[in-house]
């Protein structure tokens, strides 16, 4: 009885181990009016390198199967 007590508590110390980052999240997600992160600008207002890059790859895309 006293290895399946022990075997009991390792898994509750890794299973609450394994779910402390999304408690966290889930706090910071209701704090600041369901804002995790504070105040953030929304998608698509600020141009960044990583979409600009991603917008030419497809243009390229689109336009080598549209040659076909």
């Amino acid at each position: 009885m006293g290895g399946v007590l022990e075997l009991f508590v390792f898994m509750v110390i890794i299973a609450s181990a394994a779910f402390a980052p999304l408690g966290y999240f889930i706090y910071k997600y209701t704090q600041k009016n369901a804002q995790p992160f504070g105040e953030t600008e929304p998608h698509g207002d600020s141009q960044s390198f990583v979409n600009d890059l991603a917008e030419t790859a497809i243009h390229f895309v689109k336009s080598k199967l549209g040659k076909k």
